[in-house]
């Protein structure tokens, strides 16, 4: 009786995945929390399969295996990457960090600046102590042009960046409820490129739903000519519809790119299952060469890091 109704729970998280059912209105409150964890219910997909042998329950090992076969559609990938395109631009090195609060250790947020070479940061739950910090500890040495936008809790976001930022327009806090700084950077020879500093709301509550789910549709796809680069705590994983349909707009996501797709990024407590919520997206005529994840001392999240050459 426990393998049947624990196969039959996996089929319909299956189905919930692949046919992004996180996207039905209704359904959003339940299913973006449940989807979070799809890499952890497929490899619990192949211990029911030896279960289901053991017992000798045919049936349930056919759907098993086709459960396990449908959740290794949508999660193999991201621990394989592909190739990119062969882009010959300048190269830029990005960088994101959520600060839990203002309260992750500025001096390792400017050590990885200094150990990766970041051009462009992008720092959420960013506070105005947070701020004073981080100049503390020589980060506008490193990266002397930020847009900023401090706000107390978990609202605020800036970018930093080593060449020339140029403020552009940006979405109201009171519509997605957290500060998305948007910029464009200057670099050396002339060219340019948008950043976003992204931030989106928890989709735990309905108004954290409505929030996250509008984020989703005015963030700006990347086939307008424009290269377009977005970085930050989606609070979203590949397992969710409305991130996939963002990277159909013209998006590569880096870590999936480069086959670490999977490594996670936040932890909220030790019994809960850590999941990747925080994403570099890249427009997809760029070429990632490398992509990283490190720790941050006294956040819940780590830092993301990718190299990029742009088209």
């Amino acid at each position: 009786m426990l393998v049947r109704w624990s196969v039959v729970i996996l089929a319909l998280w299956a189905v919930a995945r692949l046919t992004g059912g996180d996207r039905i209105s209704f359904l959003t409150g339940i299913l973006v929390p449940v989807l979070a964890f799809t890499p952890y219910a497929a490899a619990l997909s192949t211990v029911f399969i030896g279960c289901a042998l053991v017992l000798r329950r045919w049936r349930a090992l056919a759907v098993t295996v086709a459960v396990t076969a449908a959740f290794a559609i949508a999660v193999v990938p991201r621990a394989v990457g592909g190739s990119g395109p062969a882009a010959d631009g300048p190269s830029l090195r990005v960088l994101t960090a959520n600060l839990r609060l203002g309260l992750a250790d500025p001096h390792a947020i400017v050590g990885l600046v200094r150990r990766t070479g970041a051009d462009v940061l992008s720092v959420q739950e960013f506070t105005a102590r947070a701020d004073a910090g981080l100049d503390r500890a020589g980060l506008t040495r490193l990266l002397p042009y930020k847009v900023a936008m401090p706000m107390a809790g978990a609202q605020g976001t800036a970018l930093y960046a080593r060449h020339p930022l140029r403020a552009l327009p940006t979405f109201p806090v009171s519509e997605i409820g957290l500060a998305m700084p948007h910029a464009e950077m200057r670099l050396p020879g002339g060219r340019r490129v948008e950043l976003f500093g992204v931030h989106l709301a928890r989709p735990l509550s309905p108004s954290g739903v409505g929030q996250w789910r509008r984020a989703f549709v005015l963030l700006p796809g990347a086939r307008h000519g424009v290269v377009r680069i977005l970085a930050g705590d989606f609070n979203a994983t590949l397992d969710h519809a409305p991130l996939r349909g963002l990277l159909g707009e013209g998006y590569a996501d880096a870590a999936d790119l480069t086959g670490k797709g999977l490594v996670p990024t936040f932890r909220k407590a030790w019994w809960v299952p850590p999941i990747t919520l925080d994403h570099i997206l890249v427009d997809a005529r760029c070429a990632v060469r490398r992509a990283d994840v490190y720790a941050l001392p006294r956040s819940d999240h780590r830092a993301v890091f990718a190299r990029v050459r742009l088209p």
